[in-house]
C-alpha cells in the first residue's frame, strides 16, 4: 500500500533527451505526451488501490463495526448522565451532603480542640509538678536542682521582666507564673543568706572570714561553691553578690586607701581533715615606715592581694564569677583610687610633671595584673579609668592651675574695695618730679594715663604671670594657661558689675574708676598678643587670640560712662524744674525760686567736677562735662525763650539769673578751656564753644534781654543771632514777649522774616 504513495517523478515519464537542458522549455508534443503518460499512470494507481480494497474487506468490516458500537455505547452512557442529574436536581441529597460535611468539620474541630486542651493539661500538670520539685528540693538542700528548674520553667511560662499580659492565655499561666515568683523570691532569699553567712566581717578581730561549708534554716552542709553555682544559674549572681561587694569596698579597700590609718593585708586558710573549710583575710594596721608614705606601687599591691583573695576564696577561680565581682565593684574601686590616691599627687609645679611617669607606670601594671585576673575586662575602654587619669595628668595638671588662678581672680575681684587714692595729680608729676600713686597707670595706645582700681592692675599681674607660664610649658598644658587667662579676664566682666549694682546707680568715683578700669583692661588686652604671642608654642599660636575680647571691655567703658553722663543730665533737669519754666521771676518768690534751681545747678556741676576731673582722662573728663553743660544752658535757653510775654523788670531778672549762673560756673568753665590750651597744642583747634553750642547762645540771650529793637533787628540781620544758634521763630517769639504791637515791632518783624 505505501507503494502507492510514492511521488511521481516527472522527470521520468520524460524522454532521456529532453532532460538534457533544464532551463529549455517543452514543446506542444512534449507536453501531450506527459499528459498522456499521466492519465496512464494514474490508472494504475487506481486499480492498485481497488485491488487492495478488495483484499482486504473483512478488515474494514471488523473496524467500521467497532465504530459503531462504540459510537452506541457513548449514546447510552449519555443518556444515563441525563437521568441521573435529572433525578439529583428532583431530590435534596444535595443538601444533606452539606450538612453531612459541616457536622464532620465541627466534629473534627472539636477532637482538635479537645487534644490541644490535653496537651495544655498535660503541660500544666509537668510544670505543677516541677513546680512542686523545685520547692520540694529547696527545702532537702538541693540548691543547684531547684536553680535548673526554675530556669527552665522561666522559660516555658515565657516569664519576663515586664508586666505585659497575653490576654490568649489561659488564666492559669498567670497563676503558674505567680507560684513561679513565689519560688524564685524563696530561693533568691535562701541564697542571700547563704551568701551573708558565707562571707562576714567580724569587727573586733578586723578580719573579712569566709566559710565555705554553709547552715542555714536547718539545711546543713551546704558549699559555697554550690550556692555560688544556684545563683548563676537562676541568673541573679550579681544580686547576690552585691553585698559581698559592698562589705569589700566598705572594710577592706577604702582602708588601704586611707592615709590616716595604713594598713596591710594576711591572708590565712584552715584545713580541717583535708579539707579547706575556711579562709580569712587579716586587716592589719602598718608599722611599716614605707607604707606611710603611701606610694603608689604599696597601694595598688596591697589592692591586687586583696583581689587575689576574693578570686581564690570567694569566686573560687571561676572566670565569669570573678568578671562579675569586678564589674560590681571596679567603678567604685577607681573612683576611690582616683580620689584618695592620684588626684592628691598631681603635681603642683610643672618641674614635678616628670615625678608622675613612676605613678602612671604602676597604674598601668595594676590594670594589668588585673586583666589577667580577669577582674576587668581586657577589651572594654571603660574599665581603663585609672590608666586613662594618670596619662593625662598633664591636663589635671593644668585643670587644678585654672582653678587656681580663677579663684584668686574672682577673690581679688570680690575683697577690692574700689576706693580712689587720696592724693592724685593729673600729670603725674609732683614738685617737677616724676610722681605716680600706685593706681596710675600708662594708656598703651592712648597717650594719656589714668587711676584704675586695685583689682584691675592685681588682675594683669595674674594675667601677665599666666601668659608667661604659657610660653614656658607643653601645648597641652599652655592651651589650659591661655583659656585660664580668658576666663579671668571675663570674670571682671561678670563679678563687678554685679558687685557695684547699687553705686553705678548713683554718681560716685566708684562709677569712674570701673570706667577706668575697662578702658584699661581693653588697652591691655591689644597688647597681649604683640607681647606674647611669638614665644607661645606653636600649636597655641593658631589659637589664641585676645582681640576679640578688647571691644567688650571698651563697650563695657562707654556704657558706663554713658550711664554717669544721663545720671547726672536727669539730676539737673530736675533741679531746672524747680524753675517753672523761669516765668515770673519778677515777683520775689518765683524768682527766689529760680535762683534756688539755678544753685542747685551749680552744686551738681561741682559735685560732678570734683568726681570726674581727678579721675577721668582729660579728653573723656572735657567730653563728658561739655555734654552735661550743653544740656544745662540749652534747657535754660529754651524755657526763657518758651515765655509768652515778660515785662521789663522780668526780662531785668532772667538776665541777672543767666548772669549768676555764668559767674558761678567761670572756675568749671576756665578749667575746660585750659584743657583746651593743652589739646590746641596738638593741633586740634576746636574751642569751648564748639564743643558747647548752647553756651554762646546762652551769653548772647543775657545780652538780649536789655538790647532795643532795632538793635536786635540788626544783630539778626547781620548773622550774629544766627551764628549763635537762634532761629527765626526763637527771634520773632522773643520780641513779640518783650515788645508790645507797633508799627516799629511790626516792621522789625517783617525784616526779620524777610518780607521787606
Amino acid at each position: 500500500m505505501d507503494a502507492l504513495f510514492d511521488s511521481i517523478n516527472v522527470r521520468e515519464l520524460l524522454s532521456a533527451q529532453d532532460l538534457s537542458d533544464p532551463t529549455t522549455p517543452l514543446s506542444a508534443p512534449d507536453l501531450r505526451l506527459l499528459i498522456q503518460r499521466l492519465d496512464s499512470h494514474s490508472l494504475q494507481i487506481k486499480s492498485k488501490i481497488q485491488s487492495y480494497l478488495l483484499s482486504h474487506h473483512n478488515d474494514f468490516a471488523n473496524l467500521f463495526s467497532v465504530c459503531d458500537d462504540v459510537v452506541s455505547r457513548s449514546n447510552r452512557i449519555s443518556d444515563d448522565v441525563v437521568q441521573l442529574l435529572s433525578s439529583i436536581s428532583d431530590s435534596p441529597i444535595e443538601a444533606e451532603i452539606g450538612q453531612i460535611m459541616k457536622q464532620m468539620s465541627a466534629t473534627t474541630k472539636e477532637v482538635r480542640e479537645k487534644k490541644g486542651l490535653l496537651e495544655l493539661v498535660r503541660a500544666i500538670l509537668e510544670i505543677s509538678e516541677k513546680l512542686k520539685g523545685a520547692r520540694e528540693g529547696l527545702r532537702n538542700g538541693r540548691l543547684r536542682f531547684t536553680a535548673e528548674e526554675l530556669r527552665e520553667l522561666k522559660k516555658a511560662l515565657r516569664v519576663s521582666d515586664d508586666d505585659r499580659v497575653d490576654e490568649r492565655e489561659p488564666v492559669v499561666y498567670n497563676l503558674l507564673r505567680k507560684q513561679w515568683s513565689e519560688c524564685f523570691e524563696e530561693i533568691q532569699e535562701v541564697l542571700v543568706r547563704f551568701i551573708g553567712n558565707a562571707v562576714r566581717f567580724e569587727r573586733q578581730s578586723n578580719r573579712i572570714r569566709v566559710k565555705y561549708v554553709l547552715s542555714v534554716d536547718g539545711n546543713d552542709g551546704i558549699e559555697l561553691r554550690t550556692v555560688l553555682e544556684a545563683l548563676d544559674v537562676v541568673g541573679i549572681l550579681d544580686y547576690g553578690l552585691a553585698k559581698v561587694a559592698d562589705l569589700m569596698i566598705k572594710h577592706v579597700i577604702f582602708p588601704a586607701l586611707n592615709f590616716g590609718a595604713p594598713v596591710s593585708f594576711v591572708a590565712e586558710v584552715n584545713p580541717d581533715s583535708q579539707v579547706i573549710t575556711e579562709a580569712t583575710l587579716n586587716i592589719v594596721p602598718s608599722s611599716d615606715p614605707k607604707i606611710e608614705k603611701m606610694d603608689g606601687e604599696i597601694i595598688y599591691s596591697g589592692i591586687i592581694q586583696v583581689i587575689k583573695f576574693i578570686n581564690n576564696h570567694i569566686c573560687l577561680k571561676d572566670v565569669s564569677w570573678i568578671r562579675c565581682f569586678g564589674r560590681l565593684t571596679w567603678p567604685r574601686i577607681s573612683e576611690l583610687i582616683i580620689s584618695n590616691f592620684l588626684s592628691k599627687v598631681v603635681p603642683e609645679d610643672a618641674s614635678k610633671l616628670a615625678d608622675f611617669l613612676k605613678i602612671i607606670k604602676c597604674t598601668s601594671e595594676f590594670e594589668t595584673a588585673l586583666r589577667e585576673m580577669k577582674f576587668i575586662s581586657a577589651s572594654d575602654n571603660k574599665d581603663n579609668q585609672l590608666s586613662n587619669f594618670a596619662e593625662n595628668v598633664e591636663v589635671h595638671f593644668a585643670s587644678r592651675k585654672k582653678t587656681e588662678i580663677l579663684a584668686k581672680a574672682r577673690n581679688l575681684l570680690l575683697q577690692c574695695d574700689f576706693a580712689a587714692p587720696q592724693e592724685y595729680t593729673r600729670n603725674g608729676k609732683k614738685d617737677g618730679v616724676a610722681a605716680k600713686t600706685p593706681g596710675h597707670v600708662d594708656l598703651l595706645f592712648l597717650s594719656e594715663s589714668c587711676v584704675v582700681s586695685k583689682a584691675a592692675i592685681q588682675l594683669m599681674k595674674l594675667v601677665h604671670q599666666t601668659l608667661k607660664d604659657v610660653c614656658l610649658s607643653s601645648p597641652r598644658v599652655a592651651f589650659e594657661f591661655y583659656r585660664a587667662a580668658r576666663d579671668a579676664l571675663l570674670l571682671y566682666e561678670v563679678v563687678i558689675p554685679v558687685k557695684l549694682e547699687m553705686q553705678l546707680d548713683g554718681i560716685n568715683q566708684v562709677a569712674v574708676l570701673m570706667y577706668n578700669d575697662c578702658l584699661y583692661l581693653s588697652q591691655e588686652i591689644l597688647g597681649l598678643a604683640f607681647e606674647y604671642r611669638s614665644d607661645f608654642p606653636s600649636s597655641i599660636k593658631e589659637h589664641a587670640m585676645f582681640v576679640d575680647m578688647a571691644p567688650r571691655f571698651h563697650l563695657m567703658a562707654e556704657e558706663i560712662l554713658q550711664r554717669q553722663v544721663k545720671l547726672v543730665i536727669h539730676n539737673l533737669r530736675e533741679a531746672l524744674d524747680g524753675a517753672d519754666g523761669f516765668q515770673n521771676t519778677h515777683q520775689m518768690q518765683q524768682f527766689q525760686s529760680a535762683k534756688f534751681s539755678i544753685d542747685q545747678v551749680v552744686f551738681i556741676l561741682e559735685k560732678v567736677r570734683m568726681i570726674w576731673e581727678p579721675l577721668l582722662l582729660a579728653s573723656t573728663y572735657k567730653r563728658s562735662m561739655c555734654m552735661v553743660l550743653e544740656s544745662v544752658f540749652s534747657r535754660v535757653a529754651k524755657d526763657i525763650l518758651l515765655l509768652d510775654d515778660m515785662a521789663a523788670e522780668e526780662t531785668l531778672e532772667l538776665q541777672r539769673l543767666i548772669h549768676v549762673m555764668l559767674e558761678s560756673l567761670i572756675s568749671l568753665l576756665d578749667g575746660l578751656a585750659a584743657l583746651q590750651v593743652v589739646k590746641s597744642q596738638e593741633g586740634i583747634t576746636c574751642t569751648l564753644d564748639d564743643l558747647i553750642p548752647s553756651l554762646r547762645k546762652i551769653r548772647k540771650l543775657a545780652d538780649l534781654l536789655d538790647m532795643p529793637l532795632k538793635s536786635i533787628t540788626t544783630a539778626w540781620e547781620s548773622g550774629q543771632l544766627h551764628s549763635c544758634g537762634f532761629t527765626t521763630s526763637e527771634v520773632v517769639d522773643f520780641i513779640k514777649a518783650i515788645f508790645q504791637d507797633s508799627t516799629l515791632r511790626r516792621e522789625c518783624l517783617g525784616r526779620i522774616n524777610g518780607d521787606f
